[in-house]
């Protein structure tokens, strides 16, 4: 499992546009290992927008994200930035994990199946070791009973929370939840946001909603945008 020590997210000066439209201007804000970070704000806020900058899934046209210092899509050479071939950066992305709003597990595959290929194909791990992590992390998803499972056959909340245990297969610092319960039922949605809270200590977790119930129940900082403008960033309880 990862150390509670690593996943320290550091955003500086980031904007991100679509021809004239700003959708990110000039965000900064610390985000510390270990801990739940919601953000939040009404569609077209810059939400996603973010999240996705974060493992270079969108890239920034001002500024630069850095994961327990390394710049994420960019290599610094003296005091320029310039940007990493396509095999460097997928090599990186695998340390953020990066969770759905759609699930989108492969239907043709088992639930085993879909947590096992990730980690065989970019982790180098043999396809036995790969198994036992899947069933590991079945446990902590409360699915094992699944392993065998269709993914196709599992409810909505089941298959988002194989996501979560995929997502965690290949052991990353960092796991962004992109509206990740925002299709789901309220019993599911809880059991989504009773995961997050249980993985915090050994993850950093950033989560983007427009619920502020769920911001005030899960995290332990919230970041509220509008317009792509950082509004408010601090402790949820303030």
């Amino acid at each position: 499992m990862p150390s509670s020590h690593n996943g320290h997210i550091s955003i500086t000066g980031v904007s991100k546009y679509y021809g004239r439209h700003k959708a990110l201007d000039d965000v900064s804000l610390e985000i510390p290992p270990g801990t739940v970070t919601v953000i939040l704000g009404p569609s077209g806020s810059g939400k996603s927008t973010l999240l996705r900058t974060i493992n270079h899934l969108e890239r920034v046209d001002e500024g630069f994200i850095q994961i327990d210092g390394d710049y994420i899509g960019y290599r610094r050479k003296g005091d320029k930035l310039y940007e990493m071939k396509e095999k460097e950066i997928l090599r990186q992305r695998i340390n953020v994990g990066y969770v759905f709003q759609n699930f989108n597990l492969f239907p043709h595959l088992t639930v085993l199946e879909n947590l096992i290929e990730a980690p065989i194909a970019h982790k180098q791990v043999t396809r036995k070791e790969a198994i036992a992590r899947a069933y590991e992390l079945l446990d902590v998803v409360g699915l094992r009973n699944k392993a065998d499972a269709w993914s196709r056959h599992l409810s909505g909340g089941q298959q988002q929370r194989i996501c979560i245990a995929r997502a965690l297969a290949v052991e990353p610092d960092v796991l962004l939840m992109d509206e990740a319960t925002s299709a789901l039922d309220p019993i599911s949605t809880s059991k989504i946001e009773d995961l997050a809270m249980e993985l915090k200590s050994e993850y950093t977790i950033v989560m983007v909603t427009h619920n502020m119930q769920q911001a005030a129940r899960v995290s332990d900082q919230t970041a509220f945008f509008l317009l792509g403008d950082l509004v408010e960033y601090g402790d949820t309880e303030q």
